[in-house]
């Protein structure tokens, strides 16, 4: 069990060079961002330096474990010295146990920071939420664990739906799997609200006609260069663990223009890429002002 948590963590931290490195180039702009990514790195070698040390006391304390086993065996019933080695082996045996229970807790936790509750009944979680590598809101979420699983408190928009998420990911048997769902909701949600942001500040000639709590529907008017035609988009998302919108639907009193190659494609890429990206694209081919 050790080794595979070791190898668990090992990876965790390759992973997470591999991306701190990749992004420290795309988004040179995002020094906290690096910050965040290094001390992430630096907790997780503590955290695998911990573990190796606490292979070798494993190791050491199956060495130590086995002439006792074999006295045991043989019937034997000499005395302990608890100043000998047998003391060095309960002192190892009591270690080995408090890790066990804390590595069988990290991983029924699936890694989230969490923080006991209510004398040890319940836990408290923490969920991050980022965009594009820049570190958003942390929600909070606590969950009694006596006599059953059930949610408690928290501080997660009303529009998510905990309850529905928490049947359908069985939250008395998964609670990883609940705790991954809602973390994939929230992350959606405030990438979708990121990228309405970021269109109002990068895209002043683009007026935000409509949108919701959830992001869920966003509408653009668009100035048409030819004739300063204006163009209604609208951008809906019914997939509400993602990002990207699942239909565009294009408004115009020139009822051909939407159905041109140009518009068609830029539909596509609205599907395929981040509205505040997708509107530089459109922009650079002269299709918008």
């Amino acid at each position: 069990m050790e080794g595979a948590s070791t190898r668990g963590v090992l990876s965790h931290l390759s992973l997470l060079e591999v991306q701190a490195r990749s992004r420290g180039s795309q988004v040179p702009q995002q020094p906290s961002r690096v910050k965040e990514l290094k001390a992430k790195v630096e907790a997780l070698t503590s955290q695998r330096d911990q573990l190796k040390a606490e292979l070798q006391i494993h190791k050491k304390l199956q060495k130590l474990r086995a002439p006792v086993d074999k006295r045991r065996e043989d019937g034997e019933d000499e005395e302990m010295d608890v100043d000998s080695e047998s003391s060095e082996l309960f002192h190892l045996m009591a270690r080995h146990s408090e890790l066990t229970d804390l590595l069988h807790a990290h991983n029924l936790i699936g890694g989230y920071d969490a923080i006991t509750t209510n004398g040890g009944k319940g836990m408290c979680f923490s969920l991050a939420t980022e965009y594009e590598g820049a570190y958003l809101d942390t929600y909070k979420l606590e969950l009694n664990l006596k006599p059953k699983v059930r949610i408690s408190r928290h501080n997660i928009p009303p529009f998510i739906p905990l309850n529905s998420l928490a049947e359908q990911s069985d939250l008395q048997t998964d609670v990883r799997a609940f705790l991954a769902t809602v973390s994939q909701h929230l992350n959606a949600f405030a990438g979708r609200r990121q990228q309405l942001k970021l269109v109002k500040e990068q895209h002043k000639s683009i007026e935000v006609m409509e949108s919701n709590l959830l992001c869920s529907i966003l509408v653009l008017m668009f100035t048409v260069p030819k004739d300063k035609t204006p163009l209604l988009c609208t951008l809906e998302y019914t997939d509400h663990t993602r990002c990207l919108p699942t239909r565009v639907h294009l408004n115009c009193q020139d009822k051909l223009l939407p159905d041109s190659p140009n518009w068609k494609k830029n539909c596509s890429l609205l599907k395929e890429v981040p509205v505040h990206r997708a509107l530089t694209a459109i922009k650079k081919a002269s299709d918008i002002v």
